[in-house]
């Protein structure tokens, strides 16, 4: 049987569907949930907690996550990363020719100057410093994939902007002072959401080192990338019991339950080692991570 690729029109719409990749659109909402659930426990739900911003950082870590989607499908493309048989994960809209390098350049330039449409009016919520944050988060996005991803770096800018950033200055739009509960917790999703880049990168980890990018799993071996992935979980749940020592112990309590769900793919991982086959267990670690976001918010709210 041959592996024949779907026919999909040229810049079409679910050409442009494919390339914004919706499923992971949960790494980006998960922090904002994390820093929302904080800001409105610790406003009791009263009326200094505000609905406006909190939309307002929702939708701007969605487009930023396509953003970087589609600087992703382009740039890998161009360094010919993209265009192989030997590729594990899907295929990539740039690659397959289902979108032009024209038409992805327009794109990635419009999405761009949403994403700065929709945070700019978050300075009037969380001061100017919310500048600062954008140009930070809009230069990291190309620089990602263009330099940090192929130097083992990767997985520093997640914990940062999957995790330190996004919470901390949601938090921060509402209450307008940071704690280390909030610092902590954000450190928490980072690891979390880390463990995503991880085992993509472990599924890669052949032909990442055929075209010379060096991440972070390539770098430290095998056996111990499987390790990290497992201990990034074990370190989140653990970091959760600053929980306890403000009141909200559940927050610590509920999130055991992705532990336990995340040693299952942990497992699932070391039996499958290699091939295609990983492609479950990543959606499987999609799941978890989601699962751990809805859990802490949940508890932070009991």
């Amino acid at each position: 049987m041959t592996n024949r690729q779907p026919h999909i029109q040229t810049n079409s719409f679910k050409a442009w569907c494919i390339a914004a990749r919706p499923k992971t659109l949960s790494g980006a909402a998960v922090p904002v949930m994390i820093g929302l659930a904080h800001a409105y426990a610790d406003t009791s739900g009263t009326s200094t907690f505000q609905w406006t911003p909190a939309v307002l950082c929702m939708l701007f870590a969605f487009v930023m996550q396509i953003n970087a989607n589609l600087i992703n499908d382009f740039f890998d493309f161009k360094k010919g990363i993209d265009d192989t048989s030997l590729r594990l994960g899907p295929r990539r809209a740039c690659a397959q020719h289902w979108i032009t390098l024209r038409a992805m350049k327009h794109a990635i330039a419009g999405v761009t100057c949403l994403a700065c449409a929709l945070g700019l009016p978050l300075v009037y919520f969380g001061g100017l410093a919310m500048i600062l944050i954008g140009v930070l988060c809009v230069v990291f996005c190309f620089l990602y994939t263009t330099h940090l991803s192929g130097k083992g770096l990767g997985d520093v800018l997640v914990l940062v902007f999957f995790g330190i950033v996004p919470v901390c200055a949601t938090y921060y739009i509402q209450c307008h002072h940071l704690t280390w509960q909030v610092f902590l917790s954000s450190i928490s999703c980072g690891l979390v959401i880390d463990t995503l880049l991880v085992v993509n990168n472990y599924r890669d980890r052949f032909t990442d080192l055929l075209h010379r990018k060096m991440t972070l799993v390539i770098r430290i071996g095998e056996k111990r990338s499987r390790l990290l992935y497992f201990h990034l979980g074990m370190a989140a749940c653990l970091l959760g019991i600053v929980h306890c020592f403000h009141g909200q112990p559940m927050a610590f309590v509920l999130p055991l339950l992705y532990l336990l769900m995340h040693t299952f793919t942990y497992l699932h991982i070391v039996r499958i080692d290699r091939g295609k086959a990983l492609n479950l267990c990543l959606g499987e670690t999609a799941r978890n991570m989601f699962f751990y976001g809805l859990l802490v918010s949940v508890g932070l709210l009991l």
